[in-house]
């Protein structure tokens, strides 16, 4: 009998070094397939995010082609266009996106409020804009160099690091301390109130000299695409 206990003891100890040596080979596994699914899904969000802003786009184009105009930006977070009822112009030109008045989802794929701004003259609704109506909005890349002017209207998503987005709460992504995030001028301009300028980036053709941090995912109507669906759409001549 006392042998078979310590064959038993044996027995035991053995089990908890090869329990020991798998967990072991387990968490080295984890470790190195975490950064790989994280990978993974923040690309799946950034694919939604696009795939929502190219719907964005669509609704904006069923909007105008229907009222004749683009909808103002929100000021609130319940994405209800903020329009004067007496002049019938937008209070702002730019804030968040009319996602209620769209019909669409008001945040990215990262849960932040999408950012919107429209030129004042496409957005007055005591008429339909013209053929020769001028948009006022341009989109750079990150060297400064002009990208597409003319623009009627943009959206944006602050991208993965959120800097200057803006959550559902109405909370503002403030940078973090500067050395985390040195050069954010861009986005700081993506943010900004003015809503006339715009930086874009294609992660395919960036430079070392491009801010690293920037990771907004911008999109925009052509004032030649919106023309020629109205003109498509019976709305203007």
């Amino acid at each position: 009998m006392k042998i078979h206990s310590n064959f038993t003891q044996h027995q035991s100890g053995f089990s908890l070094v090869e329990m020991a040596i798998v967990l072991a080979i387990v968490a080295l596994l984890l470790g190195g397939l975490l950064p790989t699914i994280s990978g993974q899904i923040e690309q799946q969000r950034r694919n939604e995010t696009r795939k929502q802003l190219e719907e964005v786009k669509e609704s904006l184009f069923g909007f105008a082609i229907s009222k004749g105009y683009l909808p103002c930006p929100a000021s609130q977070v319940n994405g209800i266009e903020d329009r004067n009822g007496g002049t019938l112009q937008c209070n702002n030109r730019v804030g968040f996106l009319p996602s209620a008045t769209l019909g669409v989802n008001r945040t990215d794929g990262w849960g932040r409020l999408l950012h919107y701004s429209v030129t004042p003259a496409f957005s007055t609704a005591s008429g339909v804009f013209s053929t020769s109506t001028p948009g006022d909005i341009t989109i750079k890349n990150l060297d400064g160099s002009i990208l597409s002017n003319y623009i009627p209207t943009v959206v944006l998503s602050h991208g993965v690091n959120g800097i200057y987005g803006t959550l559902e709460s109405g909370t503002t992504i403030s940078p973090l301390a500067p050395n985390t995030y040195p050069n954010v001028a861009n986005q700081q301009t993506n943010a900004n109130t003015t809503g006339t300028t715009f930086f874009s980036s294609d992660p395919i053709t960036r430079t070392a000299n491009d801010d690293e941090n920037f990771d907004d995912i911008v999109v925009w109507i052509s004032p030649n695409i919106l023309i020629n669906r109205m003109v498509s759409a019976g709305r203007l001549p």
